[in-house]
């Protein structure tokens, strides 16, 4: 009887619409996304993003100046029991790199930060680097990185975040782990990048929703 209400009440969630563990309830990958602007929902923080098309698939673009740092927010507003994931991609320019990452919890949350110049991916809240892994970032290749901020059954609270190169298959474990003992407020998930090598950073495949467990 209890498998069988169990069954009965994911399925229940399926049919409202409400998302499962893992499952995004928010994408954007910008093909309904007139060239030259971006999504109606996004809120940009700072920078010049706007959606280009390249190879017959649209994107989205942060131009490559001035060489400040930029972000902009997405999809629903969450506390915790979230994850954010987005493809990137960054070239360098002889030995001017770029950093970028992905954000939730919106700018006083939590990002997940690739700075290949110290050949590092970098756990921040708000401005503050709380903890780093080693990194090694490879020009002109895209990037998958995915944040969550879960929630265990006790009530304790962990961040985590990985990154990996497109058609390497994601990673089973976590380069960056670290438990939370004081939740940021709610807030939205965001992507952030510096274009410190004065070429463009491309975002694609934009995805929030519940974190795994």
């Amino acid at each position: 009887m209890r498998n069988s209400l169990t069954v009965a009440l994911l399925l229940g969630l399926i049919c409202e619409g409400i998302p499962l563990a893992g499952a995004a309830s928010y994408e954007n990958n910008f093909e309904k996304t007139p060239i030259g602007t971006v999504p109606e929902d996004f809120l940009v923080v700072d920078g010049g993003f706007a959606v280009r098309e390249m190879n017959g698939n649209k994107l989205l673009e942060l131009p490559g100046s001035p060489l400040e740092s930029f972000g902009l927010l997405f999809g629903p507003t969450f506390q915790s029991g979230q994850f954010v994931s987005a493809r990137i991609l960054g070239t360098n320019k002889g030995r001017r790199v770029p950093t970028f990452g992905v954000g939730l919890n919106g700018m006083p949350g939590f990002k997940l930060q690739v700075s290949p110049g110290k050949k590092k991916i970098e756990l921040l809240r708000g401005d503050a680097i709380v903890v780093s892994s080693d990194f090694e970032w490879e020009s002109g290749k895209w990037l998958l990185l995915r944040l969550q901020l879960s929630r265990g059954t006790d009530g304790s609270h962990q961040v985590q975040g990985k990154a990996w190169l497109e058609g390497g298959g994601e990673p089973k474990e976590w380069l960056i782990q670290l438990p939370v003992s004081e939740l940021p407020p709610a807030g939205r998930a965001m992507i952030i990048g510096s274009p410190y090598a004065g070429t463009p950073i491309l975002y694609d495949d934009l995805k929030t929703g519940l974190a795994d467990k």
